[in-house]
């Protein structure tokens, strides 16, 4: 892995792990992540077996969150059993909760609930989503909230790349600076040392921004200012035309997206790289479980040695 910088690994993450995506879409992540909530799905594939991607979630991410969806039909996986081990090779170094789709029985809800949430004893609750899809946002989005899934951040900010930067005219000087991080709420940028320094609460009219390829207009407002090694930070907030904090609904469409893009597409390249490798070891292991049991270690050492 080439990058494996440490924000990708900071900060509290949620994994849903074989969920049915019917019930819970891929769309939803984007807007728990705008709700603060770094969210992912974990799928089965036969690349990598579902133990194996679990495993290698818990190593990489010390702050993770692992929702189960129990109703999904893995190979070599007995959902009872597996999350009993789970839970107790591992403790409180991983939470973990439990989905499941309604059940029509009573007596099988509580059931469950009462063999994940008091004999097995995981954290993070023991929850039945409904039929229809557009109920569970809510839902699990309380799950997520009950849970702590933001950690300590209250918004989530994206950090952009060097191309990034923001330009506007003010009393007839031309800024131009470059954008360090950006939420949907607000955003730091340094200015050119030559320029003045602007005072505390200073508005912009129309500003334009450019966040990793995405050209966006808004007003803003100077919060605060931080000297850094590499210049005074300037933090502006998002104003709209009537003077409220935030963006129009489409420009913070576009922003939502581009957020997305950038603080998901780093971790999910990672997962994507230990998954390929560790199912090629996996694939070799069998392979070589095969040869063994058809030929024997004698035969598999003279191949090896050959």
């Amino acid at each position: 892995m080439s990058d494996t910088s440490a924000d990708i690994f900071a900060g509290r993450k949620t994994f849903f792990i074989a969920p049915d995506t019917s019930l819970l879409p891929e769309a939803y992540m984007e807007d728990y992540l705008n709700r603060g909530y770094e969210t992912y799905i974990i799928g089965d594939d036969r690349y990598c077996s579902l133990r194996r991607k679990v495993e290698l979630i818990i190593s990489l991410f010390s702050d993770a969150i692992l929702f189960f969806y129990i109703d999904s039909e893995i190979h070599g996986i007995e959902w009872p059993k597996y999350i009993y081990q789970l839970q107790r090779t591992y403790g409180d170094k991983v939470m973990i909760g439990v989905l499941y789709s309604k059940r029509k029985s009573e007596e099988e809800k509580s059931r469950l609930e009462r063999f994940y949430l008091f004999d097995v004893g995981i954290p993070c609750g023991c929850i039945a989503l409904e039929y229809q899809y557009a109920k569970n946002f809510a839902l699990v989005d309380r799950i997520l909230y009950v849970n702590q899934a933001g950690g300590r951040r209250k918004t989530v900010r994206a950090i952009c790349d060097d191309k990034s930067e923001i330009t506007f005219s003010h009393k007839n000087t031309q800024y131009k600076g470059t954008i360090c991080d950006i939420s949907l709420n607000h955003f730091s940028c340094i200015f050119d040392e030559s320029l003045a320094v602007l005072p505390i609460s200073t508005k912009i009219t129309d500003f334009m921004l450019v966040v990793n390829g995405v050209h966006i207009h808004s007003d803003g407002t100077l919060l605060m200012q931080r000297k850094t090694p590499e210049g005074i930070l300037n933090i502006f907030v998002f104003t709209r035309k009537d003077g409220t904090n935030g963006l129009d609904s489409d420009t913070e469409h576009r922003l939502s997206q581009k957020i997305y893009q950038i603080v998901t597409t780093r971790t999910k390249t990672v997962l994507q790289t230990v998954f390929a490798t560790a199912g090629k070891e996996e694939e070799e292991a069998i392979a070589a479980a095969k040869f063994q049991a058809k030929y024997g270690p004698k035969n598999q050492a003279s191949q090896t040695e050959s």
